[in-house]
């Protein structure tokens, strides 16, 4: 008997460590960090520094502060951006985990504005920016809050203009879960850059970065429940571009940096090769996790505009 009290004992134990490791890691993972510690990478340093100059000239051009509220009481904020001529051209370019709409995506004004003539749409997720709430979505909330600004979109401007969506990291998730998932069909184009097949495998990859002697996604699985039980969504069936794939209607361009350790490189084949749809792919050689623009950005620019003069006006740009 006394074995067996030990060994339930030791039982009891490992299922209290299991959930206390799920409960410390759902907080670093799905918990939003809104107060960063200093970057001490000098490459990272460098980033933050063009980032302020992107965003200080993107936010120099008439831009409106926009907001609204889902029905579970969050409050979303957005920048909008009209572009120079009149148009019903929109992208809504949509930023990653833990960071904002300028500073992920500033970077593309340039380009989307000032070049292709674009209405420029920033939104902060929820968790984010300027955003309220504490809870990170994964893309599993998130592209339902992007489909309430497609529904502002087409409510101030008319049932007859074109969106194209640009994510990158979990915004390129939240991207994939948009157009994977009934999108309106002013949704016409998605370019993803180094999105993940899902996030239960992400969160996994980031878990045992940190915990090296960990080999498995097993302690995941408790980061997972803590997720379905405080978030409402599943790491690995809601937040799962790669799990809806197969429903994917419009063109999609594929991006990833080669050396992405964080979302590692195959998953961009994983996603390719399983979208249905219209689909290219560009990938940047020694490239990090949503460094492609910075190490390529010529060739990244030829890619898009090439991409979007094929197939955002075509009428046959849809999966049929």
């Amino acid at each position: 008997m006394t074995v067996i009290y030990i060994l339930i004992s030791l039982a009891l134990l490992f299922l209290i460590v299991c959930l206390v490791t799920g409960a410390i890691g759902f907080k670093m993972a799905c918990v939003s960090q809104r107060v960063k510690k200093p970057e001490t990478d000098p490459k990272r340093i460098l980033r933050g520094e063009i980032r302020k100059k992107n965003n200080a000239y993107m936010l120099s051009h008439p831009h409106e502060d926009l907001e609204l509220k889902t029905p579970d009481g969050i409050r979303l904020t957005a920048r909008y951006i009209p572009a120079e001529k009149e148009t019903k051209k929109f992208v809504i370019c949509i930023h990653g985990h833990n960071c904002n709409g300028p500073d992920e995506m500033s970077h593309l004004f340039p380009f989307y504005h000032n070049e292709m003539g674009f209405n420029y749409f920033l939104p902060d997720l929820r968790g984010h920016g300027r955003s309220s709430g504490s809870i990170i979505g994964f893309g599993a909330l998130d592209y339902k809050d992007i489909n309430l600004w497609i529904d502002y979109l087409i409510s101030r401007f008319g049932s007859d203009i074109e969106i194209m969506l640009h994510g990158i990291s979990m915004g390129a998730a939240t991207s994939m879960l948009v157009n994977n998932n009934n999108p309106a069909p002013q949704v016409r184009l998605v370019i993803e850059d180094c999105g993940f097949t899902n996030a239960f495998k992400v969160v996994g990859v980031k878990t045992r970065t940190m915990v090296s002697f960990l080999k498995t996604d097993f302690i995941v699985n408790f980061i997972n429940l803590h997720c379905k039980l405080i978030a409402g969504y599943d790491l690995k069936k809601d937040a799962s571009p790669l799990g809806t794939m197969k429903n994917a209607r419009n063109p999609v361009l594929f991006v990833h940096g080669e050396e992405d350790a964080l979302v590692p490189f195959p998953m961009c084949r994983e996603l390719y090769d399983a979208c249905p749809a219209e689909k290219d792919i560009f990938t940047v050689p020694g490239a990090v996790h949503a460094y492609s623009y910075y190490d390529a950005k010529e060739a990244y620019d030829e890619k898009m505009r090439n991409f979007i003069e094929k197939h955002f006006n075509s009428a046959d740009a849809n999966v049929k």
